[in-house]
């Protein structure tokens, strides 16, 4: 964390927190988390207690972006279930208070670990926090969305038609040199997409970094950054995290070649295997469709962020290294496709 606060404007926001939040006593200090949250996010510290505060960047914004009302909405219809989420005190959509949207939400205290490898550890708590990440998002694609009052949350139907239809757009619009692979990726996902068997909460980012795990237990305690989240195909939703057996650790925070029963992880077959235990399914039909897709969606993202250094926006001091990613992981994914449609 560091000490910027973003021009909070602290005495509008804490007389605001005394009318909204329940048992709540000023003063307030705000700090800043450090990192790459399209959202800027604070931690307020007050009399009352630890919370979160999760804003919209002020000024003028693309509308469907920063849509931190929409993470607000999933997190609180969450709330009672067996998804692990912070407790959400209020939304305040009024720009008088702090210069745009914003909401607080319960302070949790945890870990973060960015490597799957989950250095550190021992075996015995790797599996577990690799069982507890598989039961989180088994958890979250088993919630009946109507009865959580999410039933208009998406656009039901036609999930991965969209989904690559939207990602070829992104890439398109940020190629800067050719990548045969992404060409070829684009023409064989279009060609064919899976059968939807249901609809689900899908959070649209699921990753290790993104589950918070207990201080000092191996288990998920918060799934934070639903920034993404909408109704769509779970099946894409899992795969997008699964890709991490494929995937070396130089290439993109994978774990290909290394040594999963020394480490205490489970392999990807076993894992694959818990979620459709967890979800009621016999298998996955089109496991290495989804495989590839989630590949795909990620390159065209690197290629975003290509584009963005070039152009000289890139925020991450390391976006020209990140970006050049992208064509290898392509030709990762167009390698798995080829072996797939034998």
């Amino acid at each position: 964390m560091n000490e910027d606060t973003g021009a909070l404007d602290l005495d509008s926001l804490t007389a605001w927190c005394a009318t909204h939040i329940q048992g709540f006593t000023g003063p307030l200090t705000a700090t800043r988390f450090a990192g790459g949250q399209s959202n800027p996010t604070y931690r307020l510290a007050a009399p009352s207690g630890s919370y979160v505060l999760r804003r919209k960047p002020p000024g003028v914004l693309l509308p469907s972006a920063h849509q931190v009302d929409r993470e607000y909405r999933v997190m609180k219809a969450l709330q009672d279930t067996q998804v692990p989420v912070p407790r959400m005190h209020a939304l305040c959509e009024d720009p008088a208070v702090i210069g745009s949207t914003f909401f607080v939400m319960d302070f949790i205290p945890g870990r973060v670990f960015m490597d799957a490898r989950l250095p550190g550890l021992t075996p015995h708590e790797r599996t577990a926090v690799y069982d507890s990440m598989n039961a989180t998002i088994a958890a979250l694609h088993s919630v009946d969305v109507h009865s959580v009052g999410l039933g208009d949350f998406g656009h039901p139907g036609n999930y991965m038609a969209r989904q690559i239809s939207r990602w070829s757009k992104q890439y398109r619009a940020s190629e800067t040199t050719p990548i045969p692979a992404m060409d070829a990726l684009m023409e064989w996902l279009a060609g064919y997409t899976p059968p939807e068997d249901r609809v689900a909460i899908v959070h649209g980012d699921y990753r290790l970094d993104n589950l918070m795990l207990h201080p000092t237990e191996p288990r998920g305690v918060a799934l934070l950054d639903w920034e993404l989240s909408t109704l769509g195909d779970p099946l894409a939703d899992f795969a997008y995290h699964a890709m991490v057996w494929r995937i070396t650790p130089e290439l993109f925070r994978g774990l290909a070649g290394n040594d999963l029963a020394t480490l205490g992880i489970p392999d990807e077959q076993h894992y694959v295997a818990d979620y459709c235990r967890r979800t009621n399914r016999t298998a996955i039909p089109d496991w290495e469709y989804y495989i590839v897709y989630g590949m795909f969606r990620i390159a065209a993202i690197l290629q975003g962020i290509t584009k963005r250094a070039i152009d000289g926006t890139a925020a991450a001091p390391d976006a020209v290294e990140l970006g050049s990613r992208a064509r290898p992981l392509a030709d990762l994914a167009w390698s798995i496709a080829r072996a797939a449609r034998r």
